[in-house]
């Protein structure tokens, strides 16, 4: 496949320790400028749709190539109401980009034998979520990232502490403040709130030191 990647450094290294690259034809630019790129592409990746949701304008002028677009912070549904695009949601929110298994949300079901036959000629395992904001996992370790958080916010343990607990009493690979780093205290803030807003649940708002470290960051 001839592959247009869209992302920047860091981001790219992290989707080359995923595999399946290296049997295609890959080029990475940091940013979309234009239609010119995107010129006889088997493929789209946009690692960071979420920071630039304008991309979709000229991905719908493309509607047969398809874009695995980095969309976690808003809907796929949103888009295409917005954009006219239909575009297969994945999640590279920084952080998870090399996992495992990709989590992928679709807008139709008629989007399956495409996205089936992209993921067996890059290698990919995934997992079909419903496409909602924050999808499941970012939507969870943030939240788990925030309740950490409020924990530190009153004293309740250490940081290195609560981190030792939810890796020992939960067999978590990392504790939530090491998640943090990973994924961007930013990042955890903005997929927070966009969690709130979309559902209206209390349960998505941010701790206070979260959001005094997110703007001192």
């Amino acid at each position: 496949m001839n592959i247009l990647i869209i992302g920047d450094e860091q981001n790219f290294t992290a989707l080359q320790r995923k595999g399946g690259l290296a049997a295609h034809t890959v080029e990475r630019t940091e940013s979309l400028t234009g239609q010119e790129a995107l010129q006889n592409r088997d493929l789209i990746i946009d690692l960071q749709f979420d920071e630039h949701p304008d991309n979709a304008a000229v991905y719908a002028q493309f509607p047969a190539t398809p874009v695995l677009a980095g969309v976690v912070k808003t809907s796929l549904q949103a888009v295409n109401k917005k954009y006219g695009c239909t575009l297969i949601g994945c999640n590279f929110l920084p952080g998870f980009i090399d996992m495992p298994v990709t989590e992928i949300s679709l807008l139709e079901d008629a989007q399956k034998p495409v996205l089936t036959a992209i993921m067996e000629q890059l290698g990919w395992d995934f997992e079909l979520v419903q496409d909602a904001v924050g999808m499941v996992t970012p939507r969870v370790v943030c939240m788990i990232i925030n309740e950490a958080y409020m924990a530190a916010e009153t004293n309740t343990a250490s940081r290195d502490d609560i981190d030792v607990a939810m890796k020992l009493g939960t067999n978590y690979p990392m504790g939530p403040f090491e998640w943090s780093k990973k994924i961007g205290i930013r990042q955890v803030c903005e997929v927070l709130t966009a969690v709130h807003t979309a559902t209206g649940n209390t349960r998505y708002i941010i701790s206070e030191l979260l959001a005094k470290e997110a703007t001192n960051n």
